[in-house]
């Protein structure tokens, strides 16, 4: 197989029931349709972090699962900082598959049965650079005037199932026109 055809997978998975900045990795994590990942802290239907609370708490959870590319790892590691899964946070780590320029409402399968449709990018948030001084204007780009987000992308769980790294991720884009992912 041609090294540059390869397909998208899921590198690592990660949850923790607190609410922390790293992750541990685990074998395995249980997405739960309209809830999240089964025992993470950022589980849930509606809003649970005070930093995204905007008036009330049944504003609907557009960040119930956090996605980024294994390829940032490497870009960040020649920009002098080491990271491995699970440490920005992610719960599931993918390679293979630009997330980044994925349009909103995207469809990702993950296994066998999983699903997760894309909501928006992940915003950074000073907690990156107490995780790691100097990451912060690592994750925020300026491109020909425009600012790029890199801290990975937010989902929401359409069907529940088991992720495991090793795991294919197939990709069912929307109807065209495609519209941006929006900062969450």
């Amino acid at each position: 197989m041609d090294p540059d055809s390869r397909a998208p997978a899921v590198v690592a998975v990660a949850r923790d029931d607190r609410h922390r900045f790293s992750k541990p990795v685990r074998d395995e994590i249980v997405l739960v349709a309209g809830h999240g990942i089964e025992g993470d802290a950022h589980a849930g239907p509606t809003v649970t972090r005070r930093s995204r609370f905007r008036g009330t708490w049944t504003e609907p959870n557009r960040r119930q699962v956090h996605l980024i590319q294994a390829e940032l790892f490497d870009e960040l590691a020649v920009e002098g900082h080491e990271i491995a899964p699970g440490e920005l946070g992610e719960n599931v780590t993918t390679t293979d598959l630009d997330l980044l320029a994925l349009p909103l409402g995207t469809r990702l399968r993950l296994g066998a049965s999983a699903e997760v449709e894309v909501t928006g990018l992940r915003t950074p948030c000073v907690q990156i650079d107490r995780f790691q001084p100097g990451l912060m204007r690592r994750m925020v780009r300026r491109e020909r005037g425009a600012t790029r987000l890199r801290a990975g992308i937010m989902a929401v769980v359409v069907e529940g199932g088991v992720v495991r790294a090793g795991d294919p991720i197939a990709v069912e884009l929307p109807a065209e026109p495609h519209e941006p992912l929006p900062r969450l």
